[in-house]
């Protein structure tokens, strides 16, 4: 059986309702704890998400 995840109508956090969605899908320990949503993700020439510019993006955005 397949699940899918759509936003609730009315008022309301789409985070929340992401996060609350997959804490009922998932082990306790596996939980999602914030969520980011982006527009562009980087790529490798051959496809592969590059983790580092994530992470040097988020450092960038949490520096003072």
């Amino acid at each position: 059986m397949v699940s899918m995840w759509c936003p609730g109508p009315g008022p309301g956090s789409v985070e929340d309702d992401l996060i609350s969605y997959v804490a009922g899908q998932v082990a306790r320990y596996k939980k999602v704890r914030r969520v980011e949503f982006t527009d562009f993700v980087p790529r490798s020439a051959t496809g592969k998400i590059l983790r580092r510019e994530l992470r040097a993006r988020e450092r960038s955005s949490t520096a003072p």
